[in-house]
C-alpha cells in the first residue's frame, strides 16, 4: 500500500517524463537507438498542434517529433491514445496482432488526426510516420523517467510552443527525436540534458537523455523523481529489443563490428575502448523501475520467485502441457484465429473481433470493458488469456505487477468456467489464484 500511495502521489503532481522507447521491427535491425518523447502530466492537447492547461481529471499529453508527419515539427497526443490507440483505459486490448493495431490506429486518426494525416486519395490511410503517434505500446517497451515541474513552468511552456513556428526541419544528426526531448526538458530545467560527444559521436540519443536526466535528478534531490516501465502489450507480433547508444549499437551488432574488426583491428579496438571507458553498457533503464498500467497505478513488479510460482500454478490449473512444443501449438492456433478475425467496435464503442466459426459469425470482446459480453465462447478467451499471462510472466524486462496478474487470473477463471467444450468441463471449477496457491503449497507461501 505504501508503494501504491507513493506511485499515485508521484503521478498526481505536475511532472515532465522522458519516455525512452525501445527499437523494434526493421528499423531496429539497422539502429538500436530507439525513440524519445516527453509526457507532460498537466499539459493537454486542445488539438494535436495546440497545447493548453489540463482540466481536473485529464491525464496530460505526450509531445514528440517524428519525421514525415504532415511537415510538422511536433505533435501532441493524449497519453492513453499515444500508448494504446484507444481513448479509455478499459478499452486497451488484452492481446493484440497487427491487424487489430492498424485498425485502432486508423480509427483514431480518422477521429482526431485528419489535419495531421489526412486520407489518401483513395480514402485509405496515408503513408508516412503518423502511425507512430498512436499505439506506441503495441510495438515496444517504454521506460519513463519522471521529474517534478510546476504550474508556472507548464504555462510558460504552453505559451512558447503555441507561439513558435511548428514546421519540421528534421535531421538525424542534429534535430532528431532525442534532440526534441532534450529541448523540452531543458526548457523546464536548463542544461539538464546534454549529448555525449564520445559515447554517441556527438549524436543525441534517447539513452543518453535518460542517463543525464537521472544524473540531474541526483544532483537535485529537492525535485521528486521516479522511474517506471510501460510494458509492451502482449500479442503475436515480435517484441522490441534493448535500446543502445551509437557506439554501443556498433559494438554489439555483428553486422557492423565483425567487418570493421577484419578491415581495421585498430579501429575496432578504439570502439571497445570507448564502450568500456564511457560505461555505455552499464546503464539499465529497467533498474528500480515500477510497472505502469493503463489504470494509472504504479506498482512494484513481481519478483522472480513469484513469477516462477505463477507459471507452475498456471500449468496445473489449466492442465496444460508446459513443453515448448505444446505452448507453441496453442500459440499458433490463437495466431490463426486472430489473423482471420475482423476488428470492429461494439454498440458502446469498445473494440471487438468478429470471428467466423462455420456458418456463425461471433462477436468477441477483446478488452476488459467487453470481454465477456456478446455470449463469447470461453474456449477462445481461455486461449487468449493464457497467452497473455504467459507473456506477462516471461523472464526479462519487468512486465507485470501482482495486481495485474490477479486481474488477468480472474479473467482466465471466468473464461474457463464459461467454456462449453468438454475439456474445460473436465477441469472443474478453478479456485482464485491466492487460494489455489495456498492449498498447493500447504500455506507456507504468503
Amino acid at each position: 500500500m505504501f508503494v501504491l500511495v507513493l506511485g499515485s502521489a508521484a503521478i498526481a503532481s505536475a511532472s515532465a517524463t522522458l519516455l525512452l522507447e525501445e527499437p523494434y521491427g526493421k528499423l531496429g535491425f539497422f539502429t538500436a537507438t530507439g525513440h524519445a518523447a516527453v509526457y507532460l502530466s498537466d499539459v493537454c492537447a486542445e488539438t494535436p498542434l495546440k497545447l493548453r492547461a489540463c482540466e481536473p481529471g485529464e491525464a496530460g499529453s505526450v509531445i514528440s517529433r517524428y519525421d514525415g508527419v504532415g511537415g510538422y515539427d511536433w505533435v501532441a497526443i493524449p497519453l492513453i491514445p499515444y500508448l494504446y490507440a484507444v481513448e479509455n483505459a478499459d478499452d486497451v486490448p488484452l492481446y493484440a496482432d497487427s491487424r487489430l493495431v492498424n485498425f485502432l490506429r486508423d480509427q483514431y486518426r480518422r477521429r482526431h488526426l485528419e489535419d495531421v494525416a489526412p486520407d489518401a486519395a483513395n480514402g485509405a490511410a496515408p503513408g508516412g510516420n503518423w502511425y507512430e503517434l498512436v499505439g506506441s505500446s503495441y510495438d515496444r517497451n517504454v521506460y519513463a523517467f519522471e521529474i517534478e515541474t510546476s504550474a508556472a513552468q507548464d504555462a510558460a511552456f504552453i505559451e512558447r510552443y503555441n507561439s513558435s513556428a511548428n514546421r519540421s526541419h528534421f535531421r538525424t544528426v542534429s534535430r532528431n527525436c532525442a534532440d526534441f526531448a532534450k529541448d523540452v526538458i531543458n526548457f523546464y530545467y536548463p542544461k539538464a540534458l546534454h549529448r555525449s560527444v564520445v559515447a554517441d559521436v556527438g549524436i543525441t540519443t534517447p539513452k543518453q537523455m535518460a542517463k543525464t536526466l537521472i544524473k540531474y535528478s541526483s544532483r537535485h534531490p529537492e525535485l521528486s523523481f521516479s522511474r517506471y516501465v510501460i510494458p509492451q502489450v502482449p500479442g503475436i507480433e515480435a517484441r522490441s529489443t534493448p535500446v543502445h547508444g551509437v557506439v554501443e549499437s556498433f559494438l554489439k551488432s555483428k553486422k557492423y563490428i565483425v567487418p570493421s574488426a577484419i578491415a581495421s583491428p585498430i579501429f575496432a579496438g578504439c570502439v571497445v575502448a570507448v564502450y568500456v571507458g564511457t560505461g555505455a553498457g552499464r546503464f539499465d533503464p529497467s533498474r528500480q523501475a515500477l510497472v505502469y498500467s493503463a489504470q494509472r497505478v504504479l506498482e512494484e513488479p513481481i519478483d522472480a520467485e513469484d513469477r516462477r510460482s505463477y507459471q507452475l500454478e498456471l500449468n496445473h490449473l489449466l492442465a496444460a502441457p508446459s513443453t515448448n512444443e505444446a505452448t507453441q501449438a496453442r500459440s499458433e492456433k490463437l495466431k490463426h484465429l486472430l489473423r482471420s478475425a475482423v476488428p470492429d467496435f461494439d454498440a458502446d464503442g469498445h473494440p471487438l473481433l468478429r470471428i467466423r466459426q462455420g456458418s456463425d459469425l461471433l462477436s468477441v470482446g477483446i478488452s476488459p470493458s467487453n470481454v465477456f459480453e456478446n455470449g463469447v465462447r470461453g474456449s477462445f478467451m481461455q486461449e487468449l488469456l493464457e497467452a497473455r499471462l504467459r507473456a506477462e510472466l516471461k523472464k526479462g524486462v519487468p512486465k507485470v505487477s501482482e495486481s495485474d496478474v490477479t486481474r488477468d487470473w480472474d479473467l482466465l477463471q471466468r473464461a474457463v468456467n464459461n467454456s462449453n467444450n468438454e475439456l474445460a468441463a473436465q477441469r472443474g471449477k478453478l479456485l482464485p489464484i491466492s487460494q489455489a496457491r495456498v492449498e498447493r503449497t500447504g500455506g507456507n507461501r504468503p
